[in-house]
């Protein structure tokens, strides 16, 4: 039957719209060019403050760092082989820490309430480290996984469930391109990696999977061995992820997808652990700090001198969201699936600052200064919408008298308020000096918070 003229003429003019829009839309190519040119998704940039957990077989011997099977076996660190004669019968493989692997304390739905506690907005959990074994049940890693072998239950999907249905925290994985002592990748790597069997085998199929099966909107690739990114075709699984994976639109990556690519390609850069240049970078960029000094992992034998403090962990997230980073701390849970108290506690510290200082962290940008030119410890963030400089300073002033060099104070158009404190605060213009503010005498018992605080500046040059 003949359509009527009117339907086939809308048909005509709908498919004349939308047809350019397909043209135009043109996928991301599998090199770095390309790759780099995608827009970090918006939500990224606004969230400013993670959790790091590294959780895996390394968490059953819990002694000086999660390298622990490479410093044992590889290295052969006196210390290392020293623990495990005294310990462990002999013989004892690292594969035995599996069964031992156990996480009958693991309460995904405790574990997203501490997180959400803590104040940040997104979670990125270890799926695989270097050991090869994964936190799942991958079938490229059968019988070397916790599905398999000792927790005997998926570790990613209870977590990733739990996070995204208590918290509406956003979700990432860690994934670890190379395996330490994979047979297929000691034999590429022995063909200076000419060859190409554990990448087509292991690795690449490991990203599909996780990818497909838990939609990771943080994608943290992380050791590379040696090898270069057209070793583990980095390009092309990016390109596939950017175009036509179930998470495309939202998905965020970093930097580490083969040797040479860290600080270079990529979604945001990390450039090296606990990184934190002090300064303004032309490119999204992220801090993974550990809490523990020395290890990533879980430590039975750390001492309390070995964490990091709350005022140096609010330190560190105050001077990286200046820069214009985000700030992802990291907690080691124990092998049966405790997240140690030192660790919760900290959390829940950092959850208290931030429900007071939020304002300050959050969907911020870098101002044209990042620190203070005159004071020390005072660092600055900016919304641009409100015309709002905030100005943390991370040393109470016993003088009561706070100055500031870099914002230029406007008389009877500036407004100064301490977050947490209900009054206006006095301040006295100093032309291109600055400015200097009255701090109240507060006893400590009302002060705002414990260990930075914030003045809000309206209307500043």
């Amino acid at each position: 039957m003949a359509q009527p003229v009117g339907v086939s003429l809308v048909l005509g003019l709908l498919l004349l719209f939308f047809l350019p829009l397909q043209r135009n839309a043109a996928p991301y190519d599998p090199t770095w060019e390309s790759l780099d040119s995608r827009p970090l998704p918006t939500w990224f940039d606004e969230v400013k403050f993670g959790i790091f957990i590294h959780w895996g077989l390394f968490s059953v011997p819990s002694f000086g760092s999660e390298w622990f099977w490479w410093y044992w076996q590889k290295e052969k660190r006196e210390s290392y082989i020293k623990f495990m004669e005294t310990n462990y019968p002999p013989g004892f493989s690292y594969g035995d820490f599996g069964p031992l692997f156990t996480a009958e304390f693991f309460d995904a739905d405790q574990w997203a309430d501490i997180l959400k506690s803590s104040g940040a907005k997104y979670v990125v959990l270890t799926s695989k480290h270097h050991e090869g074994f994964t936190m799942w049940g991958s079938k490229y890693s059968w019988s070397w996984n916790a599905v398999d072998v000792g927790p005997k239950r998926d570790i990613v999907a209870e977590l990733a469930s739990s996070i995204r249905n208590r918290t509406g925290l956003r979700f990432g994985l860690y994934h670890s391109l190379f395996e330490w002592f994979n047979p297929l990748f000691l034999s590429d790597a022995s063909s200076a990696f000419r060859t190409k069997q554990f990448p087509n085998a292991k690795s690449l199929p490991e990203l599909y999977e996780i990818v497909n099966r838990y939609q990771p909107e943080i994608l943290w690739s992380d050791g590379d061995g040696y090898a270069p990114d057209t070793y583990w075709n980095s390009t092309g699984f990016l390109a596939w992820l950017y175009n036509e994976s179930p998470v495309r639109d939202t998905v965020v990556t970093n930097d580490r997808w083969g040797a040479g690519s860290i600080c270079k390609h990529g979604g945001y850069y990390t450039c090296s652990d606990r990184y934190n240049p002090g300064h303004l970078l032309p490119h999204k960029w992220e801090n993974c700090m550990t809490i523990d000094k020395k290890s990533w992992g879980y430590r039975r034998n750390a001492r309390l001198s070995d964490y990091l403090t709350i005022e140096e962990l609010v330190k560190q997230l105050v001077e990286t969201v200046s820069c214009g980073g985000n700030f992802l701390m990291n907690i080691g849970p124990t092998h049966d699936g405790r997240i140690p108290v030192i660790f919760e506690e900290r959390l829940m510290q950092m959850g208290k600052w931030l429900s007071v200082n939020g304002e300050a962290i959050f969907s911020t940008k870098p101002w044209r200064a990042q620190n203070d030119s005159v004071t020390p410890g005072v660092w600055y963030t900016f919304k641009p919408k409100e015309n709002v400089v905030f100005a943390i300073f991370l040393n109470w002033p016993s003088s009561g008298i706070l100055m500031l060099g870099e914002p230029k104070g406007i008389a009877e158009m500036t407004e100064v308020q301490m977050i947490g404190y209900g009054e206006p605060l006095k301040w006295i213009p100093l032309g291109e000096k600055g400015m200097v503010v009255a701090i109240p005498p507060l006893p400590f018992s009302k002060l705002p918070c414990e260990w930075g605080w914030t003045l809000q500046l309206t209307n500043v040059n």
